[in-house]
């Protein structure tokens, strides 16, 4: 195992929920206890990412932004990670690639917001990703008709599991998705970077 990486077991159930966190917000917090619970995963990983390949501008630095997020969570089973950067991986597909290699027999299970759904599939490899581990999908608000619409889902609508099935998604073979409704927060980093 490789110095200040998350510790983890095999048949252990994570969820990795990826993001730049700029800032972590109550929201992030939100989908978080809701995916452990819905999911019944055993830890979820904040993957805080040097940067994302979608937004126009980078985010403030690494280290305020774990801090930030480190001083958000009471729950111990939360990891707050920089693990992107230990691994010189900057793109999804290729983060999960690392970790299954790191970490074999680990149950992961990737963590997305509805929001995230509907511009899943102008991510690298997205359909990579999709193949190679289970995927939870947290509604947010104004985002569910158009993640259940997206050309991911439309894409992946076989792979998709009934709600009531939700708490087995991390033993499941992908591809394999689910969306999950829960109490809405509608507190967003962008938003809280703009009233700085």
């Amino acid at each position: 195992m490789r110095t200040g990486l998350p510790f983890a077991l095999p048949d252990m159930r994570i969820g990795l929920l990826g993001g730049s966190f700029d800032p972590a917000h109550e929201g992030h917090v939100t989908i978080t206890e809701a995916a452990m619970r819905q999911f019944r995963l055993d830890r979820v990983w904040w993957l805080v990412s040097p940067g994302n390949p979608l937004k126009a501008h980078g985010p403030a630095p690494m280290a305020q932004r774990i801090a930030h997020a480190r001083r958000m969570l009471t729950d111990p089973r939360v990891v707050v990670t920089d693990i992107e950067q230990r691994l010189g991986t900057r793109k999804t597909a290729d983060t999960i690639a690392a970790l299954r290699r790191i970490y074999p027999g680990v149950r992961f299970v990737w963590l997305m917001g509805s929001d995230n759904l509907v511009q899943f599939h102008r991510w690298d490899r997205w359909r990579d990703i999709a193949a190679t581990v289970p995927i939870g999908v947290l509604a947010r608000p104004g985002s569910q008709t158009p993640a259940r619409r997206s050309k991911a889902a439309q894409a992946m609508a076989r792979a998709r599991l009934p709600l009531a099935e939700a708490g087995t998604l991390a033993l499941r073979q992908p591809p394999t998705w689910v969306l999950v409704n829960l109490p809405m927060s509608r507190q967003s980093s962008t938003a809280l970077r703009a009233g700085r």
